[in-house]
Parts: structure tokens; sequence; C-alpha cells
């Protein structure tokens, strides 16, 4: 499928990269100092959802395997980094873990894009609008689990240092923030 959109310039764009410090058994960035990249009106509020996913899909480092909202529990993945495209409505977050005093807080809506490095714990605190959803997108071969920041999971927080980091931009391919980290 062909995108149907233009992502806005990246001489345009407004990002906010976010190191977040590990908070009881949720590792956060510390495991490979990649930090949380927000990608602020990445997309048109035109966009349709199909619209993004061809878009991310062509870039050629990403598969969208889900629509969804966010699960209001942290959680994290080990086996993938992970990046989430909102294509409704508007919501804040958690990353890092309510009570990690280094935790951020965005209000994210339509368009936006979050790049979220393997270990970073997120959820969501409110759907301001109702309706809020977004894209999942995992590098090709790669599959997310789900980690709770529980006893048990060692090995696979280990696993996350092994991980490795996206070769392209997810929005942009062979330029971007993701290959400036």
């Amino acid at each position: 499928m062909v995108p149907k959109i233009t992502p806005t310039p990246l001489s345009s764009l407004s990002i906010s990269k976010h190191q977040i410090p590990a908070w009881q058994n949720i590792p956060n960035t510390s495991s490979q100092g990649k930090p949380l990249i927000i990608y602020h009106s990445a997309f048109p509020d035109k966009a349709s959802t199909p619209d993004i996913e061809a878009h991310l899909s062509s870039v050629g480092n990403l598969v969208p395997q889900w629509r969804y909202t966010s699960l209001s529990t942290t959680h994290f993945h080990s086996t993938t980094h992970e990046v989430m495209a909102v294509t409704n409505g508007k919501a804040r977050l958690c990353f890092g873990g309510e009570g990690n005093e280094g935790r951020v807080e965005p209000v994210v809506s339509k368009g936006d894009v979050m790049v979220v490095p393997a270990g970073v714990g997120h959820r969501l605190l409110d759907d301001l609008q109702g309706g809020f959803e977004m894209v999942g997108c995992y590098p090709p071969g790669f599959h997310w689990d789900m980690c709770y920041g529980k006893e048990g999971e060692e090995s696979q927080v280990e696993a996350i240092r092994d991980l490795k980091w996206l070769e392209k931009d997810p929005v942009y391919g062979d330029a971007g923030p993701v290959l400036e980290v």
C-alpha cells in the first residue's frame, strides 16, 4: 500500500527526548541508554489510522501489530523496542512508573509518535477526550512480551542489553531522531 500522507518535514518536527532512571524492577532507559523519544505532531490531523499504518510500514523497519488504547497498568517489553503512533484522541500517559521521581507524563494527541525503548515502563493515565487509540509497531520478526516489574523477570530485563537498536527512523527512514541517539 502506498502511503497517502506526508509527515511533518523533519526540519519542522518538534521532538522531546527523555532518559528515565530505573525504578524498582523496571529498568526504563538504564539498560541501553536509548531515550524515550516523542515526535510531536509527526502526522497531520487529517491522517487516518490506515494512512499512518501504511506510512510506518513503508519505511521498511516496522510492522504494525495492533490498534488499541493503552493498558492502564504499568508494563514494559523486554523482547523489542516499540513505536506507538496516536491515531485518535488525546491522553496523558506515564513513562517510567507512577512512583518514579524521574517519570515522564506527557499529554499526547493524534499525530504524535513515541519511540519506546525496551524496558521503559508505560501506561495510560487519562483518556482526555474518549476514544484514545494508537497503532503499535515493532521491527520485522520481533514480537512483544509483557513484563510488569515483578520478581522472576530478571532474565528478561538482562536480555534487553543485547537488543539491537532500530536501523531506520520509524517516520523518516534514513534520517531522523532515532538515528541521532
